[in-house]
């Protein structure tokens, strides 16, 4: 399993600095390409954890991610990009704090969009990611 990062974080003072748990601009070398799906609160059952809380659905939805990219032999720090859907944008600093315990230096780059429903109304969020996991 690769667990030093494959992506690196690309500056330009053109751009606006991230305020989030983001990197503007990311690159990769060369390596396996894995698409995460989007990932719920749900439990290794199946069940949906944390109604209504947005703090125990974001880290649930985290600790989904890294069990996908271990799974697929990398690590967090493989992750290259994620997209976030949320139903309340409002709760973006608690999912934000979440996320910055997963993704602590040189996050991925991101994109999080208010969406109205997901097909499970106790779901708050939803995240795929794209990581890539370096060549040996």
């Amino acid at each position: 399993m690769s667990g030093e990062q494959s992506h690196s974080v690309v500056e330009s003072d053109r751009l606006p600095p991230s305020f989030g748990v983001w990197s503007p601009v990311v690159s990769t070398p060369p390596g396996r390409l894995v698409f995460i799906s989007g990932m719920t609160a749900r439990n290794s059952d199946g069940e949906v954890v944390g109604e209504g809380d947005h703090e125990v659905q974001t880290r649930q939805i985290c600790e989904n991610l890294k069990a996908a990219v271990e799974a697929a032999g990398g690590t967090l720090a493989n992750i290259a990009t994620v997209t976030a859907f949320v139903v309340d944008v409002s709760h973006f600093d608690t999912i934000t704090r979440v996320r910055r315990e997963y993704f602590p230096t040189d996050p991925p780059a991101s994109t999080m969009v208010e969406v109205s429903r997901f097909i499970d109304a106790r779901c708050l969020l939803e995240i795929n990611a794209i990581a890539v996991i370096p060549e040996s």
